[in-house]
C-alpha cells in the first residue's frame, strides 16, 4: 500500500456534536487519526470524553447527533452515506463489540440468533448453515454451543462478552472496535476474554481498536496508544513509550491514577472536573493543568511531534522539565588526596515528579544536591533550572523557585532565632510582600508541616524543639517560598513514621495540585518504593542506573542496584 492507500481506516476533521441538548455537547472535537492494516490502537481517557461516541460516530450508529469529518476506510468516505449503504459495510468491513452486554443483548432473542443476525442480513445463508456458523463462532471465542439456546440473562457476564465478541467476528471484519472490553469483570473472566482477544487476532489477523479506561488492557494488547480529553487526542505515541514516559500531565495524571501500573505507590486522580463537554477555545485541560499560564486558554494546542512517533497537544511541548544538569563533576582535595566526590553526573526532573537519588553514605548523593542548588561550585559540568543555568543563587532566591532542605537540621535551623523568624526568612531575604503577609505564609507553612501554629510556638527558640521538629521546621522553610523543585537530603530520616507519612503525603499532594517537583535523597528504599516517580541510583559517585521507579525496583540491571535491593528488602514484613 502507498499513498493515500496505506492505511485502512483514516478520520479527518472528526466531530460529534449531540445537538439535541442546549448548549450542544461537542463529545468528538475535530480528530484526526490514522489505522495501518493489523496493528492494535489503545484509546484511554476519563469516564465522558468521547471515546465511545468516537466508535459509535465511525459506525454511523448515532442518531441524535451531528456527524462532521470523513472516515475514510480503504479509501472511501462513510460519513454521510446512505442507510442501505453504510449497512454493506457495518459488520461485514467494521465491527464494534459493544460496552454494556445486557444493554445490547436483545432479552427475547436467544444469544445464538443473535449471533446469526449479521450471517444472515450479510450472506443470506440458510438456516443450515447459519446454524453451524455459530457452532464454530461459539468454538472460536471458547463458549460452549450449547449456550446458543440461552437467552442473555441466563449467561454471566464473561459469556454475554463472549456472544458479543462472536457477533462482531460473525462476518470475518478487518476492523474490530472492542469498546471496554473488560469492564464489571473477575479477574479471571478478564483474563481469558483477553487472551481470546489476542489468539483471534493473531488467527484471523484483524486490526483491532481498543477502547478502555483499564490501562493494564492497553498494555497487554495494543502497540499504539491514544489519550482523549474533552473530544480531542492530547497525546499519542507508541503504547510502550507513552506509559513509560508520559509527556502530558493529564495522561501522567491517568497513569496516577491505575493501580496495576504501579504496585507500591499510592493512588493520586486528577485534581478537578472535566468540563461540561462545551467545546472550548482554548487548551481543554487548561483548568486542571498544574502547569498551565494564561496564554494556554487562549489558543487551541495542535497535536505535534516531540520525540519519534510520539505526539502531544500542549504549548509548552509536554510536562516542562524543571532541572537539568549533565556531566556534573566535583572533587575535594584532602592534604595530597584528591576526592572524587561525584563522577560526570547527568540527571533530569520534570514538572510533578518526585525524583528518587538513592545510595549508600559516601557515594556523593548530598554533594551532587548540593552542587545542583548552588552551596558548591562544579568543577565541570552545568545545570538549568527552567532552561536558565544555574549560577550563583538566583534560582533559590525567588518564589516559585528551587530550595534545598539540608540533611541536618541542627546546623541548618540557628538556636538563637524564633520558630517564626526562621520559617519566613526566606521572605524576609527576598523582601516578599509586608510584614503581615510574610506572617501569614509562615503560619501556613507551619501548617502544612503538622507544626503548631500558636503564638507562643512561633515566638519559641529553636533550641527547645526536639530534632524532628527542627527537622519539620527547616522543610516548612524551604516551602514557604513555594518552590517548584524542592531538593530534600533525608528530610524525613528524623521523624516518627507517623509524621513522615503525613508529611510525604502533603508533599505528594503538592506534587499532584501544583506541578510541584522533589528530588529525595534517601537510604529508606521502602520509601523511595513508594513516592518515587524515577530513581537514579549512586555508587562511588557516579549515577549508575536510572529510570521509571517500577522498572528500577522491579528488574535492576546494575550489579550494585541488585545488591542495594536485595540488602533493603531482606527483611520485608
Amino acid at each position: 500500500m502507498t499513498g493515500e492507500n496505506q492505511f485502512l481506516l483514516e478520520l479527518k476533521n472528526f466531530s460529534v456534536n449531540y445537538v439535541s441538548v442546549q448548549p450542544l455537547v461537542r463529545a468528538v472535537d475535530d480528530i484526526g487519526l490514522k489505522l495501518i492494516k493489523n496493528e492494535t490502537l489503545g484509546i484511554i481517557g476519563e469516564s465522558g470524553c468521547g471515546k465511545s461516541s468516537l466508535a459509535l460516530g465511525i459506525m454511523g450508529l448515532i442518531k441524535q447527533a451531528e456527524v462532521k469529518g470523513e472516515v475514510i476506510y480503504k479509501g472511501q468516505n462513510l460519513n454521510g452515506l446512505p442507510e442501505k449503504e453504510m449497512r454493506k459495510f457495518r459488520w461485514k468491513e467494521i465491527a464494534l463489540v459493544f460496552q454494556n452486554s445486557l444493554e445490547v443483548l436483545n432479552p427475547v432473542l436467544t444469544v445464538g440468533d443473535q449471533i446469526g443476525e449479521p450471517i444472515k442480513i450479510h450472506y443470506h445463508a440458510t438456516a443450515a448453515e447459519i446454524e453451524e456458523k455459530v457452532i464454530k463462532l461459539m468454538e472460536k471465542v471458547h463458549l460452549d454451543s450449547k449456550w446458543r439456546h440461552a437467552y442473555p440473562h441466563q449467561l454471566s457476564g464473561g459469556m454475554r462478552q463472549r456472544v458479543l465478541v462472536a457477533m462482531a467476528l460473525s462476518c470475518n471484519p478487518e476492523l474490530l472496535i472492542v469498546d471496554e472490553p473488560t469492564t464489571a469483570l473477575d479477574v479471571l473472566s478478564k483474563n481469558e476474554i483477553l487472551q481470546m482477544l489476542q489468539q483471534l487476532q493473531k488467527e484471523i489477523g484483524f486490526t483491532m481498536v481498543i477502547i478502555s479506561h483499564d490501562l493494564g488492557v492497553i498494555k497487554k494488547l495494543t502497540n499504539r496508544v491514544a489519550a482523549m480529553y474533552c473530544g480531542r487526542i492530547i497525546e499519542k505515541g507508541l503504547t510502550s513509550e507513552v506509559l513509560k514516559n508520559p509527556l502530558h500531565c493529564y495522561t501522567r495524571g491517568l497513569l496516577n491514577s491505575s493501580p496495576n501500573l504501579f504496585k507500591y505507590k499510592d493512588l493520586w486522580g486528577i485534581e478537578g472536573e472535566p468540563s461540561s463537554g462545551n467545546s472550548t477555545i482554548g487548551c481543554a485541560f487548561y483548568p486542571r493543568c498544574c502547569q498551565h499560564e494564561e496564554s494556554c486558554s487562549l489558543d487551541k494546542p495542535s497535536l505535534e511531534y516531540v520525540a519519534l512517533e510520539h505526539m502531544v497537544a500542549c504549548h509548552k511541548g509536554g510536562i516542562e522539565t524543571f532541572l537539568s544538569a549533565a556531566n556534573i563533576r566535583k572533587t575535594y582535595k584532602l592534604k595530597d588526596m584528591e576526592i572524587v566526590a561525584v563522577k560526570d553526573a547527568s540527571m533530569e526532573i520534570k514538572s510533578g515528579e518526585i525524583v528518587a537519588l538513592v545510595g549508600e553514605s559516601g557515594s556523593g548523593k548530598s554533594t551532587l544536591a548540593q552542587v545542583l542548588a548552588g552551596v558548591w561550585k562544579s568543577d565541570k559540568g552545568e545545570a538549568f533550572f527552567k532552561n536558565k543555568k544555574l549560577e550563583g543563587h538566583w534560582a533559590t532566591k525567588m518564589m516559585g523557585g528551587m530550595q534545598i532542605v539540608f540533611q541536618d537540621p541542627f546546623s541548618a535551623t540557628s538556636q538563637r532565632m524564633k520558630v517564626i523568624d526562621i520559617v519566613k526568612e526566606p521572605l524576609d531575604i527576598i523582601k516578599w510582600g509586608n510584614s503581615n503577609d510574610r506572617d501569614k505564609a509562615g503560619i501556613n507553612a507551619l501548617r502544612a508541616v503538622q507544626l503548631p501554629t500558636s503564638a507562643e510556638f512561633q515566638q519559641r527558640y529553636c533550641h527547645a524543639l526536639s530534632g524532628g521538629q527542627r527537622q519539620r521546621l527547616a522543610i516548612a522553610r524551604a516551602l514557604v517560598t513555594k518552590p517548584k523543585l524542592l531538593i530534600a537530603d533525608e528530610v524525613t530520616s528524623m521523624l516518627d513514621p507517623s509524621t513522615q507519612a503525613n508529611l510525604l503525603r502533603e508533599l505528594k499532594g503538592l506534587q499532584n495540585r501544583q506541578g510541584f517537583a522533589m528530588l529525595y535523597i534517601t537510604h529508606d528504599m521502602h520509601l523511595a518504593r513508594k513516592v518515587a516517580d524515577k530513581v537514579y541510583v549512586m555508587y562511588e559517585g557516579e549515577i549508575v542506573e536510572h529510570g521509571v521507579s517500577g522498572d528500577i525496583f522491579k528488574n535492576p540491571k546494575h550489579i550494585y542496584t541488585k545488591q542495594l535491593m536485595k540488602e533493603s528488602f531482606r527483611d520485608l514484613i
